[in-house]
């Protein structure tokens, strides 16, 4: 090929515009599989959670990315107040939950939080980054605090009342600027019998 072929072959290429990444499309349901370290009749369980992306949209997106990246595999249950909610959403690496520090908008509530949905907790308008809790109770004051469920637990709810109560009395949960700063090498060390996620994936 001549010299003058093989340069404008070259040119061309170099000129082609970028492959477009395929943009993330997210269900309209899906399912989500805890796999934790809670052990209940001498078994390991699963928490499984069905999501109604149409309950709370940005909610169960950022949810859909959050599981898809890893980020609640090694998390643990650092916040259980009973009868009431069962918190989780700390990553065990520091750098996974700098990574996903950016919050997102509030969805309107559209359902209650029944006992067995999942809802993101907030600080306060627009603050939802990563932390979730289960509604262990009938807990509907919460929807006139814009606390929007985005899905429900459909198995595990009774490992989730077995889960190891890191607190006990107090229901703030765990010092969470500490857990988020030092993540799982200090939470364990302080609180070796504390329960965790081992893994989470979305089930296909």
């Amino acid at each position: 090929m001549p010299a003058a072929v093989c340069l404008l072959a070259l040119v061309a290429c170099a000129l082609a515009a970028p492959e477009e990444e395929t943009a993330l499309v997210i269900p309209e349901e899906y399912t989500v599989v805890l796999e934790t370290d809670i052990i209940l009749e001498g078994k390991l369980q699963d928490i499984v959670i069905h999501v109604t992306t149409s309950f709370a949209p940005l909610g169960a997106e950022q949810f859909y990315k959050l599981v898809l990246d890893g980020f609640y595999n090694g998390a643990a249950f650092f916040r259980i107040v009973p009868n009431f909610v069962v918190q989780f959403g700390i990553a065990a690496d520091p750098a996974m939950t700098e990574r996903w520090s950016v919050p997102i908008n509030d969805d309107p509530v559209e359902i209650s939080n029944e006992e067995t949905t999942i809802t993101f907790a907030t600080s306060g308008a627009n603050t939802r980054t990563t932390q979730l809790f289960v509604n262990m109770a009938d807990n509907k004051l919460l929807d006139q605090q814009n606390f929007a469920p985005f899905g429900q637990v459909i198995q595990g709810m009774d490992a989730l009342r077995a889960a190891y109560n890191p607190t006990p009395g107090k229901s703030g949960g765990v010092d969470q600027a500490l857990y988020e700063e030092r993540g799982n090498a200090w939470i364990k060390t302080k609180i070796p019998r504390i329960n965790s996620i081992v893994r989470a994936y979305i089930q296909t």
